[in-house]
């Protein structure tokens, strides 16, 4: 991983939208905090898109989009993509299953869930997944005691001995039924709603995020950005950013917002 600075002056020019982890990268210790969310909002005032690409719930994300300073917002690791329209008061949601199949895995994680917690001691159901479509959030540091990594390890596995999809964040192992992730998802995110093929357009975009469940992007985004924490996760990366801020979680985030305006001419 190379320092911020190593990403030059002419290739941040050139960026035309951020994409961004949100737990642990736009926020600090589980809170968004002034100076994350004024970055966001430059960011958008600068002319560049900004899009959460989170693991965290529908009822969540419709509130990002509808309340953030966001271009829209991919959630629960791929499951959909949610963008508002501000000037018509309209949401556009794009989910990757249909209702009858979401219903039925939501009743198959339901299962699967309460397996886990009996198996692993510590871990919890998060306090969220009421409002989740198509995912299963097992909480081994935000509400409950942290879990060491061995026990982290036995929630992933548990998830895919019964042939879920399993991907661990800063917070919570989130598994589902399904082959997407947020690297399909943000494409196509950007195919419906910027008519862009992200496969000839990578270079336009930044990604930045944190943890194991950002691989993807991590892999796939030339311009990828690890804010600092992203080194307590470095033996769990099967692929690593192109560049690390100095700052950790919401600061990092902002650290990067600054070096992109700066080379659009503005100060954040």
């Amino acid at each position: 991983m190379k320092p911020l600075s190593d990403f030059t002056m002419a290739e941040r020019a050139a960026i035309r939208g951020v994409f961004a982890d949100i737990d642990d990268t736009i926020t600090t210790d589980g809170r968004l905090t002034a100076d994350a969310y004024g970055a966001m909002e430059q960011l958008q005032a600068s002319g560049l898109l900004v899009v959460p690409i989170t693991g965290r719930s529908a009822g969540w994300c419709d509130h990002i989009a509808r309340m953030w300073p966001v271009d829209g917002v991919v959630g629960e690791n791929g499951s959909f993509y949610f963008r508002y329209d501000r000037e018509n008061r309209r949401m556009r949601r794009y989910h990757v299953y249909g209702d009858d199949e979401r219903a039925d895995n939501r009743k198959r994680l339901a299962t699967l869930g309460k397996r886990i917690v009996e198996l692993v001691p510590g871990a919890a159901v998060a306090a969220g997944q009421h409002y989740c479509e198509n995912d299963l959030a097992i909480d081994f540091c935000e509400d409950v005691d942290p879990l060491p990594s061995s026990e982290v390890d036995r929630i992933v596995s548990l998830f895919e001995e019964a042939g879920a999809t399993a991907k661990v964040s800063s917070i919570h192992v989130n598994g589902w039924f399904g082959t997407y992730d947020k690297l399909a998802t943000t494409k196509r995110f950007v195919a419906d709603c910027l008519d862009v093929v992200l496969d000839n357009a990578k270079n336009d975009f930044v990604f930045v995020g944190d943890s194991p469940n950002d691989v993807p992007m991590f892999e796939f985004f030339p311009n990828s950005v690890g804010v600092a924490n992203v080194r307590d996760f470095e033996d769990r990366l099967t692929a690593e950013p192109t560049y690390v801020t100095e700052g950790k979680a919401g600061t990092g985030f902002s650290e990067l917002a600054a070096a992109l305006i700066a080379a659009r001419g503005g100060r954040l």
